[in-house]
């Protein structure tokens, strides 16, 4: 059957599409497991892009609504009694956490372009009895032994297996670090990961916030036992820390006795100049605790992440943890190990290194032909953000405001200050977005923008 869609202006198209198919199952117009028009077919009967139709039949088959299958299209959900829940229990605020088409998010990737089949090719291969028990709790060693090779190969960085443990994202091994050092001064840049510095705060740690200038992060004025730094691409303004004054922060280490955690998140995607050696490289990890995570070049939701230790710290810090457990799933640690071991992983960097410049160029030139001068861009080297130095006239919250009214995502500054107030920068993520879709977003934004002067 043909479906039936009433448009209006006060919400978004993808929006209106959820919603009232939504309706529809809930009231069993439509029957457990009905074929949905496909959506190239949907997209044409509606005049909408397939986009649109896509982002709603994914919010509908993320709650449960419909399901897809394989080289089949999208099926209604069947259920053994009625929906529960009417279309009018939906909360406003849910309803404008929805209404974003085009995401300019910071910390997402595109997952278009994860390699899928070869992936669950290699998990399909690790699913056998011998890795159903938990991996060590450091962390499966293949994988262990797989980090050590690549970031002596890409980073410069010799360590072996033995310093490498394995989490599920930075904040996880940052509080085991707070843990196993106790109650002392710590320090992070300002402004700085945000995430980070609440770890600290949870443990009612001592903080000190730096300020960071044109180099990165600067020298802490206080005696601390660690200082978490970004300088491959410091979060969130940008600018990679030159080699001056990362031996300036070395030597200020290894004189007071302080410990570095260099968070290397942004490490793989660097667009102008050769690659930039990290602090574990220069020093080898004697002051360095050196941090990685495969959230930006694989994908979020896999949630692994790597801590590697100097030698001094590692004895210490296993026995301290000897009665802990793993608490990274040992099937998926194999999986990126292989993934690893077989070239796939460089492979993937590779091409979404490509993927990105090519997002990052088109990017800069839709924000110079639509934004102009008044919207300065600062922090375009690497990562997968850029930030935006907005005009007098328009302050973050209201260009937050004015581009989420336009169904536009993005995300402000202010929230990583701890200690200063800003207004006037926010940030623009390119990972998620797909390219084709950046010069209209762009475009909406320039005209929502510069209506508010």
């Amino acid at each position: 059957m043909e479906l039936q869609f009433i448009f209006t202006k006060d919400k978004s198209k993808y929006i209106i599409i959820y919603e009232q198919l939504k309706e529809k199952i809930i009231k069993q117009i439509m029957k457990p497991n009905e074929k949905l028009p496909s959506k190239r077919k949907l997209a044409e009967q509606l005049n909408v892009s397939i986009h649109t139709v896509k982002e709603a039949y994914e919010q509908l088959a993320s709650e449960g609504y419909i399901y897809s299958a394989e080289r089949s299209g999208y099926f209604v959900s069947p259920y053994d009694i009625a929906w529960q829940q009417p279309i009018s229990t939906q909360t406003e605020k849910e309803t404008e956490e929805d209404t974003s088409v085009y995401n300019f998010q910071n910390g997402q990737v595109d997952d278009q372009a994860f390699p899928l089949r070869e992936w669950l090719k290699i998990y399909k291969k690790q699913l056998v009895s011998t890795h159903l028990p938990n991996a060590d709790w450091q962390g499966e060693r293949y994988l262990r032994e797989q980090i050590s090779i690549y970031v002596e190969k890409s980073r410069g960085v010799s360590c072996t297996a033995d310093q490498v443990y394995i989490y599920s994202g930075t904040q996880h091994q940052l509080q085991e670090l707070c843990r196993f050092f106790g109650t002392v001064q710590a320090a992070i840049e300002e402004p700085g990961f945000k995430r980070a510095a609440a770890v600290f705060q949870q443990n009612r740690l001592s903080v000190e916030y730096v300020p960071v200038d044109e180099k990165g992060a600067s020298l802490p004025q206080s005696d601390c036992r660690f200082y978490y730094v970004t300088p491959a691409h410091q979060f969130p303004l940008g600018m990679v820390m030159p080699i001056d004054r990362k031996l300036e922060l070395l030597k200020w280490a290894s004189e007071s006795g302080t410990y570095l955690i260099e968070d290397d998140y942004d490490a793989e995607f660097r667009y102008k100049g050769n690659p930039i050696p990290p602090l574990a490289q220069i020093d080898q990890l004697q002051r360095v605790i050196y941090f990685g995570t495969f959230s930006k070049t694989l994908i979020p939701s896999l949630r692994i992440s790597y801590m590697i230790l100097p030698v001094e710290l590692h004895e210490q810090f296993r026995q301290f943890n000897k009665e802990q457990k793993a608490t990274v799933s040992r099937i998926e640690q194999r999986v990126v190990a292989e993934f690893m071991e077989f070239g796939l992983y460089t492979k993937h960097i590779a091409k979404m290194r490509t993927l990105y410049r090519k997002k990052r160029e088109k990017l800069l030139e839709c924000i110079n032909e639509w934004l102009g001068n008044e919207f300065e861009i600062i922090g375009d080297l690497a990562g997968l953000h850029i930030i935006l130095k907005l005009p007098e006239w328009l302050d973050e919250e209201k260009a937050i405001q004015l581009a989420a009214q336009a169904g536009i995502a993005i995300d402000p500054i202010s929230s990583s200050y701890q200690t200063i107030e800003v207004r006037h920068y926010v940030m623009i993520g390119y990972g998620a977005i797909p390219f084709e879709e950046i010069e209209e977003a762009v475009r909406l934004l320039a005209n929502v923008w510069n209506s508010n002067q």
